[in-house]
């Protein structure tokens, strides 16, 4: 019987978790699936093979994005409005905001073949654009030009779409719209008339991966809400799985990989005991400077394989998270703390524990 394991609220209301670890690894499965990105390759990495879905980049991000829906609920329920919306802005701001000075005032001023570099309007739009989540930038004058893909760095393209989502999740909290049958009926319209209504292959690629977000991250906050009520149990998941993988290139295999990865990603982040990540949440940096890593490989060897720009460029962007970490995220996050905590937690229905202090925000 599925009602002698626990559930989703009894994890959440443990101290250790595995989404710092998780983080990391969806971190650094985008390196991974850009490498083949980076340098054109004609094959496809080992994930998307598997899967043949979604590329391990896209899969990476949906993880990001339904971790996130869970998480940030739980901050907005813990926190004023505006308190809320400062610990957010803390959080990506910061980091984004040195690694795209860097890009622009560092690496691509270095690298630039352009004698037009610093009174061009594409330099300043993307320093300006990008710092401030308006709409993503990819290219300046001058830089990687003679890479397979001139972009700076791809994988910004999600912040200003998270960070919007962490908006509408406001208004939704503050609408009253974020308990019980008044989200569920919200959510479970939305995904079905999503995933029947509309044709995401023919859409441009940039609307479905915005899709892709908004899905995932709606499925986060589902399960958020709806905690006490989702079991975590071995039996269920191996079924999910195993209908996952019987529908894989059917009609009905993007659902199915759907609530595959969304229950796998709640299972995996607090049944297994895996190795605890607890004071150093490197994801962030890696996931901005994975992108501009691989670049650089490729710059000064443009002859690498994709397997040779993941391990190079998990090296380089390693180390540039480690010191956004240390001198950039952690103080801003010190900052964060200060807010405290304003609000009594919401203990989720039919479940008396109250929301503990360890669960963390999102990176």
């Amino acid at each position: 019987m599925l009602t002698n394991f626990r559930t989703l609220a009894d994890g959440a209301a443990q101290r250790d978790n595995n989404f710092n670890l998780m983080r990391l690894f969806a971190a650094w499965l985008v390196i991974y699936g850009h490498s083949y990105a980076v340098i054109a390759s004609a094959g496809q990495d080992l994930v998307t093979q598997l899967v043949q879905i979604r590329f391990s980049g896209s899969i990476a991000v949906d993880m990001f994005f339904l971790i996130s829906g869970f998480l940030i609920t739980a901050s907005f329920e813990r926190h004023r409005l505006r308190d809320y919306l400062a610990a957010r802005a803390l959080r990506i701001f910061p980091a984004l905001i040195v690694c795209v000075s860097l890009s622009v005032l560092v690496m691509g001023a270095l690298l630039t073949t352009s004698p037009e570099y610093w009174q061009s309007s594409q330099t300043w739009k993307y320093l300006v654009r990008n710092i401030t989540l308006d709409k993503a930038q990819f290219f300046l004058p001058g830089v990687f030009e003679n890479l397979p893909n001139k972009a700076i760095n791809g994988s910004i393209w999600s912040l200003p779409v998270e960070f919007r989502l962490y908006l509408l999740l406001a208004v939704l909290g503050v609408a009253r719209l974020l308990r019980g049958w008044r989200y569920n009926t919200l959510a479970v319209v939305g995904l079905i008339a999503g995933f029947s209504l509309v044709d995401v292959a023919a859409l441009p690629p940039w609307k479905s991966a915005n899709l892709w977000c908004l899905a995932f991250f709606a499925t986060g906050v589902f399960a958020w809400v709806n905690r006490a009520r989702i079991r975590l149990a071995w039996p269920l998941l191996v079924v999910i799985i195993g209908f996952a993988a019987a529908m894989r290139g059917t009609a009905y295999g993007y659902i199915a990989y759907f609530v595959a990865l969304s229950y796998a990603t709640f299972f995996v982040a607090y049944v297994p005991k895996l190795p605890r990540i607890r004071h150093h949440d490197i994801s962030y940096g890696l996931y901005l400077y994975g992108w501009p890593s691989q670049q650089l490989v490729l710059h000064f060897a443009p002859s690498s394989s994709p397997l040779a720009v993941t391990f190079w460029a998990t090296l380089l962007a390693g180390t540039l998270a480690a010191l956004s970490w240390r001198y950039v995220e952690r103080p801003a996050l010190g900052l964060k703390r200060k807010l405290g905590r304003k609000l009594p937690p919401v203990p989720p229905e039919a479940t008396p524990r109250p929301l503990p202090d360890a669960i963390r925000d999102p990176a």
